[in-house]
């Protein structure tokens, strides 16, 4: 990875639990970091890692000039704030300048930037630990030009790449993604939660089952959690439940009638929203079955 992206000058914006793993990266591959945060002490924490901290998206525009953007930000709305809000980016963009999204944003908010901006959408899947160990598989949509000039990048943060055809595809695949990931864990909450009300160690029951046919990551990492009872926030309940929106939002517009993703929202909704439980990690949907 070292060298890779020696000399450029990045731009990144999002300095979460994904995106300053991330960042850093980029950084040991060469790449000169410039990085702008809303939370101040996220942003002292890159400037201490030799990054350089802008005053505000629109000043990092203007230093990063023609090169390249990365986001990760939490929703569309903050997305376009970051763009077309108060000293947000459009305010100095460069014409030529690339942004990469690596949030997941809204399918047709997605495809209206890309008119306007050159862009790619190229939502993650990993967690915070695909972060950490730039192992992330990343959903990419765009033309062939712009997937192109941001191919170095994403293949400093991830292990698995894939080009999906015009910006929104990526998107469209996330939001897919998604839809399995929360209903696994779902069916994996119900499913310990099943046996330890059968009398059976719900620990015994994830590691018989791993290696089996209801193997996955979900069943590995998130079950571990809920045997353990951790629900410490990798990926909070309120951002998955914003992922399910936007599933329904997507299904609605193109025609797909599913009851399990209309019990799936529901769920989410009662954990984050009736229950107050939006802070937890998306694991923590156990809590509904105890």
């Amino acid at each position: 990875m070292t060298g890779r992206l020696e000399g450029r000058r990045i731009g990144f914006i999002g300095l979460g639990n994904m995106g300053a793993p991330m960042a850093r990266h980029l950084q040991a591959a060469g790449a000169k970091l410039i990085v702008w945060n809303r939370g101040a002490q996220r942003l002292q924490d890159a400037v201490k890692d030799g990054m350089t901290a802008t005053a505000d998206p629109a000043d990092l525009a203007a230093q990063v000039g023609a090169g390249v953007i990365c986001l990760n930000l939490t929703n569309t709305d903050v997305v376009r704030e970051i763009v077309f809000g108060q000293d947000g980016l459009h305010a100095r963009l460069d014409p030529q300048a690339l942004i990469i999204d690596f949030g997941t944003t809204g399918v047709p908010a997605t495809r209206e930037l890309a008119q306007q901006i050159p862009w790619v959408d190229a939502p993650v899947s990993g967690g915070q630990v695909g972060a950490e160990a730039a192992t992330l598989s990343i959903m990419a949509g765009g033309s062939d030009e712009h997937f192109a000039r941001a191919l170095p990048i994403l293949e400093t943060v991830g292990k698995r790449v894939t080009h999906l055809g015009p910006a929104g595809s990526g998107q469209v695949t996330k939001l897919a993604n998604q839809l399995i990931v929360a209903q696994t864990i779902d069916a994996v909450a119900q499913a310990l939660r099943l046996a330890e009300l059968a009398g059976v160690d719900p620990a015994a029951a994830r590691q018989a089952m791993l290696g089996g046919f209801a193997d996955s990551r979900i069943l590995d990492l998130h079950g571990d959690r809920i045997v353990r009872r951790d629900f410490v926030a990798g990926g909070r309940a309120e951002l998955q439940l914003k992922d399910v929106r936007l599933i329904w939002e997507l299904a609605q517009a193109v025609g797909l009638d599913s009851p399990t993703l209309a019990n799936s929202l529901d769920r989410w909704v009662e954990m984050v929203e009736r229950r107050g439980l939006g802070e937890l990690d998306h694991s923590g949907l156990f809590r509904l079955y105890e």
